[in-house]
């Protein structure tokens, strides 16, 4: 299914774009070292490392946002993922040859995640990324992050583009509530961090796509 006059892919970070679960477990594992916890395997961290410190306090912790602890609990594991930001973070196998076929159809990519600007920009930075993307859209950038769609037409207009002319891939359910909120195509990354409740046959996407290659399908 080609979709006509894409001029923009803009991707979703944690679980999309990079994988970070190994520096997000690392961080984890470490507070759970400090509270005196053996460490989590990475098979019980990877399918959270989509939704931030709420998704990992959850799964290391038990803690929910409502739990008077949690404030401060995440702004422990924040700083410990700020001090270990790429250890072991990494372009998903075959992102870097899609950005660049992208960049040789000049086509423009950029990122919308809702990961703060303290860590999306210093990750892109040492990844060689941040002068190849068009436009870095965080969490912290807009009054409202995804599944609002006020990042997604942000993104839209930092790369002079109509909504309709830019494609996004994300892992998550909020990442395809943003885009269909803001009249933006999107596809489902399935080589992400969903897990076993997920349902992205439901999220509304244009399709469920296997390997970063695939998104080449669907450009005219």
């Amino acid at each position: 299914m080609k979709l006509e006059n894409i001029r923009v892919v803009l991707f979703d970070l944690d679980g999309t774009l990079i994988d970070t679960a190994p520096d997000l477990g690392y961080a984890l594992n470490l507070q759970r070292a400090r509270h005196g916890l053996p460490p989590l395997a990475d098979e019980a961290i990877r399918p959270q490392a989509s939704h931030g410190a709420r998704g990992l306090l959850g799964v290391g912790f038990d803690l929910h946002p409502d739990d008077p602890r949690f404030a401060r609990m995440r702004e422990e594991f924040l700083q410990l993922y700020a001090d270990n930001i790429c250890r072991h973070s990494r372009p998903f196998p075959g992102i870097l040859d899609l950005l660049a076929e992208l960049e040789a159809r000049q086509l423009k990519w950029g990122v919308v995640t809702n990961k703060p600007a303290r860590f999306t920009e210093p990750l892109m930075s040492v990844l060689d990324l941040a002068e190849r993307a068009a436009c870095i859209v965080s969490g912290d950038t807009c009054p409202q992050p995804k599944p609002h769609p006020e990042p997604m037409l942000a993104a839209a207009e930092l790369c002079s583009a109509l909504p309709s002319q830019c494609l996004y891939l994300g892992d998550a359910e909020r990442d395809i509530q943003a885009a269909r909120a803001a009249a933006m195509p999107a596809l489902v990354a399935a080589w992400g961090y969903l897990d076993a409740a997920d349902q992205p046959h439901t999220w509304g996407a244009q399709a469920e796509i296997r390997h970063p290659a695939d998104t080449l399908d669907f450009l005219g």
